[in-house]
C-alpha cells in the first residue's frame, strides 16, 4: 500500500514542481506527505534490499525537496535534504547487507546531483566555513580536471577564489552567470555579507560619501535599497545635498583626546632633550 502511495504522490510532486512557474505550495504539501511515506517504507535512510525503481524515486523526491527549499528560501530545510541525500550520493556500504554494493553504484547517475552539490558548496561559503568548503570539494567523486569542467562546481570554486582576492565586483557579476536559478539566491545572500564588509570599511575610511558613490561601492541599483541599508547601519542621509554621513566615524573622532595627546608628546620631547 505504501509503495503504491509513494509512486502516486511522486508523480504528483514531479508534475507540480515542473509546472511553469513551479507550484511551490502544492510541492511543499506533497513533500510533507512523501516524507512520511519514505519513513514508513524505510527509504529515507535505506538499509537493506530495495528495488532500484523505489530507490530512484526516493532520491528524486529528496532532490526536489532540496531545490524546493532554496526556492522557498529555507536554508535549514536544504541542509536536511542534502544530509538525507548522502546515502544515495556517497559510496556508503549497506549496514545490514555489507557484501552488497553501495546504493550510489547500483543506481543510475542523477542529473541533479552536481547542481545540489554545488549549492551546498556555496552554502558553506555564505556561512564562512572555508575549511569545510575545501574538505567537501576534495571529497567530491570527480577527478580534478572534471571538477573544473563541471559548471555547477566551477561556479562556487570561482566565487571562493574571488572572495579571497577581494574581487567583489566579480562575485556580483557571477549572479548573472549562475548555472541554475537556485544559485542566484545563495549569491544574493553572499552579497549581503560582502556589503556589510564594505560598509565597515567605508565607516573606517570616510566621514561621508556622495550617495551615488556609496550606491556604486555597495552594488545597489536603486536608491530605495541604499536608503534601507543606510537605515539599518544607522547612517545619516541628506537627500538635499546627496551625501551619506557615517555617524560611527564621527563618534570615533570625538573620543580622541587631541589636547592630551599633544601635551604628552611635548613632555616626552623635553625628557628626550634632557637625556641627550
Amino acid at each position: 500500500m505504501s509503495s503504491s502511495k509513494l509512486h502516486t504522490l511522486h508523480k504528483e510532486l514531479v508534475r507540480a514542481f515542473a509546472s511553469q512557474p513551479s507550484d511551490l505550495k502544492t510541492s511543499g504539501r506533497l513533500l510533507a506527505e512523501l516524507k512520511v511515506v519514505l519513513i514508513e517504507t524505510g527509504l529515507i535512510f535505506p538499509q537493506g534490499e530495495y528495488s532500484p525503481r523505489d530507490l530512484v524515486i526516493a532520491r528524486e523526491i529528496l532532490e526536489i525537496g532540496a531545490f524546493w527549499s532554496i526556492r522557498t528560501r529555507d536554508v535549514p530545510s536544504f541542509d536536511r535534504y542534502f544530509s538525507q541525500l548522502q546515502t544515495f550520493y556517497n559510496d556508503l556500504r549497506q549496514v545490514l547487507c555489507c557484501p552488497h554494493p553501495s546504493y550510489s553504484t547500483i543506481l543510475p547517475p542523477s542529473e541533479r546531483e552536481f547542481p545540489i552539490r554545488g549549492l551546498n558548496l556555496i552554502r558553506l561559503l555564505i556561512q564562512n566555513r572555508i575549511a569545510d568548503f575545501h574538505t567537501t570539494l576534495e571529497s567530491l567523486p570527480l577527478p580534478a580536471d572534471e571538477l573544473v569542467a563541471n559548471p555547477f562546481i566551477r561556479h562556487p570554486v570561482n566565487l571562493e577564489r574571488w572572495l579571497m582576492e577581494g574581487s567583489y565586483s566579480k562575485v556580483w557579476n557571477a549572479r548573472e552567470e549562475a548555472p541554475a536559478e537556485e544559485y542566484k539566491f545563495f549569491v544574493d545572500s553572499l552579497m549581503g555579507t560582502i556589503r556589510n564588509e564594505i560598509a565597515s570599511c567605508e565607516e573606517a575610511a570616510y566621514e561621508s560619501l556622495p550617495i551615488k558613490d556609496a550606491a556604486t561601492l555597495l552594488f545597489f541599483k536603486s536608491l530605495s535599497e541604499l536608503l534601507e541599508f543606510a537605515k539599518e547601519r544607522g547612517w545619516q542621509v541628506n537627500l538635499t545635498e546627496g551625501v551619506i554621513t557615517f555617524s560611527q566615524k564621527g563618534e570615533e573622532k570625538l573620543e580622541i583626546p587631541k589636547e592630551k595627546l599633544i601635551a604628552n608628546n611635548l613632555i616626552y620631547a623635553r625628557e628626550l632633550e634632557q637625556i641627550v
